[in-house]
This record gives structure tokens, sequence and C-alpha cells, in this order.
């Protein structure tokens, strides 16, 4: 099902991937949400930095919510984490939209609470949607996915093989957690079979 999706979905996309337009819809990150992250950062990895340097991996998710101004919503109040309890909040750095609009939340420099073990080198991209076919079936979120993927991992020189979906999150040979009861903690969302599919269509563009 989801290669007959992608087949239909991938005919809208173009060889090479124009630079995609990015909204700019920062959730507040004052100095507080840094410090705490850095205090995350430290717990969890061993160094005590908000800091994102070098990123080496992307991590795609479908956001289990209906619009980007909902993802907004859930990110941008610095509060304790309903699953884990922590702080700062969970967040990504780009959201992508029903139609392909995209929406950069945090800053490439800071870090984001999105995947457990990888937060210390990994951009977050959350797509709207309930469903992995929400985002690689759909041609305007698709086309916008990988344009957007694209500029990323050129820019840092990200290999394909590490744009990752989200339950892949324990496979990568950079997940890293210190906390005993969090290293085998992932999510469900953007499964291997679905990602196999979108790393053959990512390939496929140039840098």
């Amino acid at each position: 099902m989801i290669v007959a999706l992608v087949a239909a979905a991938a005919a809208a996309v173009p060889s090479a991937a124009p630079a995609p337009d990015i909204d700019q819809m920062r959730i507040p990150f004052p100095e507080k949400r840094e410090r705490e992250m850095a205090a995350y950062s430290e717990r969890h990895y061993g160094q005590r930095t908000a800091k994102l340097t070098g990123p080496k991996v992307i991590v795609e998710h479908f956001a289990a919510a209906g619009s980007v101004q909902a993802i907004f919503n859930t990110f941008a109040p610095d509060r304790r984490d309903p699953e884990l309890g922590e702080l700062p909040n969970v967040c990504s750095h780009y959201g992508i939209g029903a139609k392909g609009d995209i929406h950069q939340f945090v800053p490439l420099s800071l870090r984001c609470r999105h995947t457990v073990g990888l937060n210390h080198t990994a951009i977050g991209i959350e797509h709207v949607g309930f469903k992995d076919s929400d985002v690689i079936g759909k041609p305007e979120v698709l086309r916008a996915s990988l344009a957007l993927t694209n500029q990323l991992r050129c820019r840092y020189g990200i290999e394909v093989k590490n744009v990752i979906g989200h339950n892949e999150s324990l496979s990568s040979p950079f997940h890293m957690e210190r906390v005993a009861r969090l290293r085998r903690q992932t999510h469900g969302d953007m499964k291997r079979s679905t990602m196999r599919v979108y790393r053959r269509e990512l390939a496929k563009l140039d840098c």
C-alpha cells in the first residue's frame, strides 16, 4: 500500500527539488528554555549545552495533529511534557502542513526535544497528520518534505541513510542515552518500511 501511494506521489516530485519557501513561525525559546535544554542535554548526553552543532541525523515525524497551528500550540508553552515529565517542553525545528507549507519553529543552532537518544545531533521535522500515509501518500506534503530534507542534508553533509523515521531511532549509530529507563524509548511514527521508500525518493535528488 505504501509503495503504491509513494509511486503516485513521487510523480509530482521533480528530480532536482527547488529550494523550498519557509515561513518563520518561531516558538518562544528564551534563556530559561535554553538553560533547561542544556540541563536536559547534560542528563541525557553528558553535554551541558543547548546548541546544535554539526547535526548528523534528520528525523521525520508525523505530529498526530490536524494543523500546523496545533503543532505550534503544543511546542510553544515551556512546560513539562506529559509523556516523560521533563523540561524543557518538546519541539521540532520544522513543521509541514497538509498543503505542503513549511514552517520553521526553532533555529537550527538550538537543540529540540523530539527524539529520545538523538536530540544532541538531530534536526526534527514534523508533518501534519495521524499516520505515515498522511506524509508519504500526499503529493504536496511529500514534495515539500523531500525538498526541505534535501536542502538540510546537503547543507550539513548528512547521508541519506541517516534520514530516519522516529520509529527507527534505536537503530541509529548516533543514538545515545544515559538514562537507563529511556534507552529503548521510541515512537511508532514513520516506520522503516515507510522510510525505505522515502529514502529511495530522497536519493534521487541532487544537492
